[in-house]
């Protein structure tokens, strides 16, 4: 990557469970036999989450004991991810069943190849963001999908309406021609989006290219909420679904059938059952599909 890594982090708060987000872009000559490494790591160290191998770098986030994670950070900085952007924050229970190593052709999947370690937009620390948004030349464009920017978002952000990462090079083809002449400021959850996003957009000529280093994590950690111009909270991929300012656990609960995080309201909804439907899924699904995914809540509720 073109920018200096951030500083070792600071340990997260006192928890049973400590997550871990992760993402380096450089060259791995041999994923498949990364793979197997990190697999062995991961499972002798009692983790659990997601790492992804491609030939273009490393991603995921995972979740264990202080020492745990510890093992892993040490694995990788052996391996030469030395200049990992790296983000730590607290879960009271597992957040993630059990540990995956999944090898793919990309550790974030755009589909458009780009040059994220040497061509991206220009990074904007946590506490410079706020008066970059808010200046009248810029456009803030919200990378992530649809679901995602329904928990929460940057006030006056753009939403592409994307169900996922796939689909921003058709977004931005579509919209290109408004972008021209503006200063343009991406952000998405941990920042690993926006290494290609922006890219994407130096690729097209875009000079005056932003991004939110560390992305809403990191800006929800070092932000303070009465400073702050993040509404709702952060959507997370893992058991605590949303996080918020100080990167504390949230109030949402993921309906199991889309995977749309649900606010309180949401749960009252008539078309709200448990583990089988909630307001924004409930008509795509069948009844077979339904009553499928009661038995599934129902052998979950009998082992806990």
């Amino acid at each position: 990557m073109s920018a200096a890594s951030h500083p070792a982090a600071e340990p997260a708060p006192a928890a049973p469970f400590t997550v871990a987000a992760l993402y380096q872009f450089r060259a791995v000559p041999d994923p498949a036999a990364l793979r197997a490494r990190l697999l062995t790591v991961g499972r002798e160290a009692g983790l659990c989450g997601t790492l992804i191998v491609a030939g273009e770098g490393l991603n995921g986030t995972v979740a264990g004991t202080r020492a745990g994670i510890d093992v892993l950070r040490g694995a990788l900085l052996a391996e030469g991810f030395d200049r990992l952007e790296y983000k730590e924050s607290a879960a009271a229970s597992p957040p993630f069943r059990r540990f995956k190593v999944r090898l793919k052709r990309e550790i974030v999947t755009m589909g458009v190849p780009v040059e994220p370690t040497s061509r991206v937009g220009q990074y904007v620390a946590p506490e410079d963001w706020n008066a970059l948004i808010s200046a009248p030349d810029v456009v803030v464009i919200d990378t992530r999908n649809r679901y995602e920017v329904k928990a929460g978002t940057f006030r006056g952000a753009v939403d592409p309406g994307i169900e996922s990462f796939r689909e921003f090079p058709a977004w931005l083809d579509a919209h290109e021609a408004e972008l021209r002449g503006r200063r343009v400021a991406m952000f998405c959850t941990g920042g690993i989006r926006c290494e290609k996003s922006t890219s994407l957009l130096r690729e097209r000529g875009f000079e005056d290219v932003f991004h939110l280093r560390g992305g809403i994590l990191q800006y929800l950690e070092d932000v303070p909420q009465e400073r702050s111009e993040w509404d709702g909270e952060c959507f997370v991929f893992d058991g605590r679904v949303t996080v918020g300012h100080g990167l504390r656990e949230g109030a949402a609960v993921m309906c199991h059938s889309c995977g749309w995080p649900l606010g309180a309201s949401e749960r009252q909804h008539p078309l709200f059952e448990e583990g089988v439907s909630c307001e924004h899924c409930h008509a795509r699904t069948t009844p077979e599909q339904k009553a499928a995914f009661r038995e599934r809540q129902r052998h979950y509720d009998q082992q806990l």
